[in-house]
């Protein structure tokens, strides 16, 4: 995707710290690409980069406005359009990863097209896939799963593909989420591709490859969240993941989004994680988890991190806090 750096991120009037992982996802891998941050009145989180007005950003050479959000539903707010048209005036591209279609907006549109500039919308594949084989592929691939949405899927999947640069093992990270895609360049968002066809354009984002090759999926929702499981099962068949890699956050009370559903335990999601991946994987299995330790300060960390380690029989490390080279050291 011809996606022109530096970017301005822009987060409105957001308060839910979880609402702009896309802006976040890119302040935190992507920080040369970025020159700052754009809100509105209201506004209590932060990526961390300098807040700025749009016609600053551009003065200092943003190219692409990036809408940061990934709320509930993929909504375009109807009360940013007039910061995304601001921008369109100020000479940015316009980027976002929401459900909605910029181009779907006839004002955004017709003022792009006067502008000549361009409205990229990453979660809008626009190949076509076929229908999974389930076929045995060359090469080999690892999984991140979760027990819930927004546990770090993504951010688990970028720090392997970073432990195995730094040991010198050859890995590709293939972006299967919105997020990844502005930090990658490339992928398929497989929330949006139609049911039949999940497995299948799996497939086709990580095709066969040399035999010692790691493809590093990005996994997307959980098996045990009521909304998004489907989408889990069909990217965890097309994986054909030879490992699988658990994610979870501590201290998290239920479900992103439903209260009335409780976290599952690890082991449960293991038990079901791997059930479903031995459908196109017969060898298929968990190798290590990796846990979002935020909510806890460093020593509470350590001690859950252990202790979790122990009842499990597999590592477990925090991608922000520790090395990633007790779970690579299971597998490799």
């Amino acid at each position: 995707m011809n996606i022109k750096s530096p970017y301005l991120l822009f987060i409105g009037d957001a308060v839910d710290p979880l609402s702009i992982k896309m802006a976040r996802s890119a302040a935190d891998w992507c920080p040369e690409h970025c020159v700052g941050e754009f809100t509105l009145p209201g506004c209590s989180v932060t990526t961390g980069l300098p807040d700025m007005s749009i016609a600053h950003a551009a003065q200092l050479g943003a190219k692409s406005f990036v809408l940061g959000f990934a709320n509930s539903g993929g909504t375009l707010d109807s009360a940013w359009v007039p910061a995304i048209l601001e921008a369109l005036d100020a000479g940015l591209d316009i980027v976002s990863g929401l459900h909605d279609k910029l181009s779907d907006i006839e004002v955004i549109k017709t003022k792009a097209q006067l502008l000549n500039r361009q409205l990229i919308d990453l979660r809008h594949p626009k190949d076509k896939f076929r229908t999974g084989t389930g076929t045995k592929r060359t090469g080999k691939r690892i999984l991140t799963v979760g027990t819930d949405c927004s546990v770090g899927k993504m951010y688990t999947s970028l720090s392997l593909k970073k432990a195995m640069d730094n040991r010198g093992v050859a890995s590709t990270f293939r972006a299967t989420g919105q997020c990844g895609i502005l930090i990658s360049g490339g992928g398929v968002a497989i929330d949006c591709v139609v049911s039949d066809f999940i497995s299948g354009a799996v497939e086709s984002l990580s095709p066969d490859n040399q035999p010692e090759h790691w493809d590093i999926i990005e996994g997307q929702g959980s098996l045990s969240h009521p909304a998004f499981a489907g989408v889990s099962l069909g990217l965890l068949h097309g994986a054909q993941a030879d490992a699988l890699v658990i994610c979870h956050a501590f201290g998290r009370a239920h479900m992103r989004g439903l209260p009335q559903y409780a976290v599952p335990t690890i082991e449960h999601t293991i038990a079901l994680n791997e059930s479903a991946a031995r459908l196109t994987n017969p060898e298929a299995k968990v190798v290590g988890v990796s846990v979002n330790s935020s909510a806890l300060n460093e020593q509470q960390a350590l001690q859950q991190c252990d202790e979790l380690s122990q009842r499990l029989g597999l590592p477990v490390a925090d991608p922000f806090r520790h090395e990633m080279k007790t779970i690579l050291d299971n597998f490799l």
